[in-house]
């Protein structure tokens, strides 16, 4: 059954803005020279990455989705595309039809078995692949390398009272949440660590959740 984080969760007293720690000109450029860096190690999987889904299924080869960012204003998320064309139309039929889909996409925003996603999007969103295009947000200063899960706005109700908590930082490529377990864990459970993150993040904390990272993705824990 689904919890509303403002009756599972408290804040805690003490909450640090963004402003206190890390410095904010600190932490960005800490997310300029990683993601520059990142790009120039990656640029020839992207290509590659990028011929394969133009090969493969027709459509474009990026998914631009809105999310939450700094301060409430959403921005535009940059993804491998890993869905057929078409794919929020075919969404809207598939709970018109499928109650037992209805019901997970209302209490996850996702779904297990995903008839949209592709052969090669599925091995794209397992190995977290798909999400090698943040870098580009991460540098134009829309995201972070760590922070919290980037939600669309329709989420936002279900942050209650934290979604204010949320909004003082910049969603992040990785975070608590991509450590912990990702799909795997309850939808509260990642309000919990968006909030927990927020209030006591620190560069020391980021390079630990960077590191933490690697194996993570390498074992696809709750990735789908």
């Amino acid at each position: 059954m689904y919890i509303e984080p403002r009756d599972a969760f408290h804040l805690p007293r003490t909450a640090r803005t963004s402003n206190d720690w890390p410095p904010a000109a600190l932490s960005r450029a800490l997310d300029i020279v990683i993601a520059a860096l990142a790009l120039v190690f990656f640029a020839p999987l992207l290509v590659l990455i990028a011929a394969a889904i133009a090969c493969t299924d027709p459509g474009p080869v990026f998914f631009r989705h809105r999310r939450v960012g700094l301060g409430g204003k959403t921005f535009g998320c940059w993804k491998f595309r890993t869905m057929v064309v078409g794919a929020e139309a075919r969404l809207a039929e598939i709970l018109v039809r499928d109650p037992e889909a209805a019901r997970e996409w209302a209490e996850s925003q996702k779904l297990t078995h995903d008839p949209r996603v592709t052969p090669l999007g599925n091995f794209l969103r397992r190995s977290s692949l798909d999400e090698l295009p943040q870098l580009f947000n991460v540098l134009v200063g829309e995201m972070s390398i760590v922070g919290p899960r980037p939600i669309v706005e329709t989420e936002a109700a279900r942050y209650g009272q934290h979604f204010a908590l949320y909004c003082l930082v910049r969603p992040g490529i990785t975070g608590l949440w991509q450590i912990s377990g990702r799909s795997d864990i309850h939808y509260f459970e990642r309000v919990l660590l968006d909030v927990r993150y927020v209030s006591s993040r620190t560069v020391l904390r980021d390079m630990r959740i960077i590191l933490l990272t690697v194996p993570s993705v390498l074992a696809a824990r709750g990735s789908r």
